[in-house]
């Protein structure tokens, strides 16, 4: 586990030697001693300590080896990311690399950084109101019309008759990137033959929540519920908990999104639906490099331009229980046996995940 504060501090480039010394000298010099900060927002997903950090980090590395960096995780308190934030700028980073616990809040961050100079990368979630120099991302409005079109077409195939009922559970209001999951849901949702009893907008993301909302729907519909559409695999673990809780069996299949070991595991055992499978290693690595040119006086070219942002956005994968060998264990994105233990191992086996 990381800790919620690390610095990275690379030795000087004498103490590099000679063959580390050249490579870093091949690399723009404004570059060399560059101080990189990667502020993320909640330690409710396990995502940014166990993939994100080290996948930004580990790229740095080979990027600028004499670069310092900076991860601190704000615990989904916005006044303490304001707090992180002017502590990385009084440290003298160049770069931020920013996912906001507050997607409005952090326009203010972008302001004071850039009246300084400083250049801030909107990671994962964006920043609508001020644009910030660069936004890589996956691409979160086409994660909600997956997550939820691979839901009807599977209530359809179901025989689950029009006309039934669903339940949408998104992500925290000061997210706008669960504002774009949302969007892509709506739209998936409505060109579908289901109708949404109700929808929740979870606060910081938080399963507790998101389990307490669903245990009233459960009293309020019952079995008029045949679906959930939940944004991330929190709070789908979230209504999954509600529903056992209930005595509901089976539970109605429940969406997700970034492929967590939990989530994976709910797969296997048949309780959760679907997921996202998003190695955000990947949009970590992206945004070192984009990082990296900006240290180095380069301008990062854009794919896509998003809220007057020049952005990068990925394409991720919808898991279910037909392809989670094939996606997940067969391409090596999360290990065997860090899934198949206790109880999930015999569900595994007769997968043949081993």
């Amino acid at each position: 586990m990381i800790s919620k504060t690390e610095t990275l501090r690379r030795p000087p480039l004498l103490a590099l030697g000679i063959l580390a010394g050249a490579a870093a000298l091949a690399g723009p010099a404004r570059a060399q001693e560059a101080t990189v900060a990667f502020l993320m927002p909640d330690q409710a997903s396990t995502r940014y300590e166990q993939r994100d950090f080290p996948g930004f980090k580990k790229e740095m590395e080979k990027l600028c080896s004499a670069c310092t960096v900076v991860y601190q995780n704000a615990n989904g308190d916005a006044a303490l990311q304001q707090q992180q934030f002017n502590s990385v700028m009084a440290q003298g980073a160049s770069v931020i690399v920013l996912d906001p616990v507050d997607s409005s809040a952090a326009a203010s961050l972008v302001q004071q950084a850039q009246s300084q100079d400083v250049k801030v990368i909107a990671y994962d979630r964006p920043i609508p109101d001020t644009p910030a120099n660069y936004y890589v991302s996956f691409d979160n409005k086409g994660i909600g019309q997956a997550i939820a079109q691979s839901l009807v077409d599977h209530l359809k195939a179901s025989g689950v008759p029009d006309g039934a009922g669903v339940l949408e559970i998104n992500g925290s209001p000061t997210d706008a990137a669960a504002g774009l999951i949302r969007d892509g849901v709506h739209a998936a949702l409505k060109a579908s033959s289901y109708k949404t009893l109700a929808e929740f907008d979870t606060p910081e993301w938080a399963p507790p929540q998101a389990q307490q909302w669903t245990s009233g729907q459960i009293t309020r519909f019952g079995a008029d519920i045949k679906g959930v559409v939940a944004a991330n695999d929190g709070t789908g673990g979230g209504a999954i908990a509600a529903f056992k809780a209930a005595g509901v069996n089976p539970v109605p299949p429940v969406t997700g999104n970034d492929a967590t070991i939990a989530a994976l595991q709910l797969i296997i055992a048949g309780d959760q639906y679907n997921t996202i499978s998003k190695p955000s290693e990947i949009v970590a690595a992206a945004a070192a490099n984009i990082a990296f040119q900006m240290i180095s006086g380069q301008t990062p070219k854009a794919e896509t331009t998003l809220y007057n942002t020049p952005s990068q956005l990925f394409v991720p994968k919808v898991i279910t229980k037909e392809n989670i060998k094939a996606e997940i264990f067969d391409k090596n994105i999360t290990p065997v046996a860090e899934v198949c233990t206790g109880d999930y191992a015999a569900a595994c086996k007769s997968m043949g995940i081993q």
